[in-house]
């Protein structure tokens, strides 16, 4: 009985769900129902209220209701505000550039270097620029890695080079070029000032100068670097969250790979 009133559910919401058209859920399929937060820089008093209102209908909410608000300074008001979204989107015209690679294991990775290249992948890693951030590095690099997924450091076959945070980019590129690298790993955090942006930038053109960007495979990676927007800035690949030593190593190996293969 359970089973056949689940699927007559089932039967229900895949009618009524039209991928081309896209809304929130809330209580029920289509309803576009959604919670919104945001503050003003005025006080909390009725004029505040319909402001807030009036705003959320601008963003597309239909009767949005504030259904809370507190004033946080003097000249400041938080709401929180109900409403149906009236957008949808498109299911259908989303393309997403995304990183079409099978990981392989430690040892499959060790194996494929030894046969393919009869010799280490020298890889280099660090957080350019001002950010000072290293979790994401060091899940990377690191022997002990991450979740149990052992970093760079512990492959055979792979000689890897942690040198940490706030590494200016002409110090990179110097190491790259020191040390012949093979690939090079950037971390970055994303700033609302675009402040990565320009520095992931500027270290393409460095490399672009000393005309080495086209024989090293340039990875950055970061909670929310998508590789949408690494290929924009003239990477090789992006990696965001939930990325594991295994999978940038394979994207690394089979991206050397196909360009030995065109030479």
């Amino acid at each position: 009985m359970r089973g056949g009133l689940y699927s007559d559910k089932k039967e229900e919401f895949d009618k009524s769900l039209d991928i081309t058209k896209i809304k929130p859920y809330g209580d029920t399929i289509n309803d576009g129902k959604i919670q919104l937060s945001f503050t003003l820089p005025i006080k909390d008093n009725e004029d505040a209220i319909i402001a807030a209102q009036e705003l959320a209908k601008k963003m597309g909410l239909k009767d949005p209701t504030v259904v809370y608000h507190t004033q946080l300074d003097k000249n400041f008001t938080f709401f929180i505000l109900y409403g149906s979204l009236i957008h949808t989107i498109d299911l259908t015209i989303i393309k997403v550039e995304s990183i079409d690679v099978e990981p392989m294991s430690k040892e499959d990775i060790n194996t494929y270097i030894r046969e393919k290249f009869n010799r280490k992948i020298v890889i280099i890693g660090a957080t350019t620029g001002t950010d000072a951030h290293t979790v994401g590095i060091d899940a990377i690099m690191n022997m002990k890695g991450f979740a149990g997924h052992y970093g760079l450091e512990s492959y055979e076959m792979i000689e890897a080079y942690n040198i940490g945070s706030q590494v200016p980019n002409e110090e990179f590129v110097k190491k790259a070029i020191e040390l012949k690298a093979d690939v090079l790993l950037v971390s970055q955090t994303v700033t609302q000032k675009g402040i990565h942006v320009k520095n992931l930038t500027n270290l393409v053109e460095l490399l672009e100068a000393e005309g080495i960007r086209d024989r090293i495979i340039l990875i950055c990676g970061g909670a929310r670097i998508s590789n949408e927007l690494a290929k924009e800035l003239g990477y090789d690949a992006g990696f965001g969250p939930g990325t594991y030593a295994e999978i940038v190593a394979t994207f690394a190996i089979k991206e050397l790979m196909r360009r030995k293969s065109l030479e």
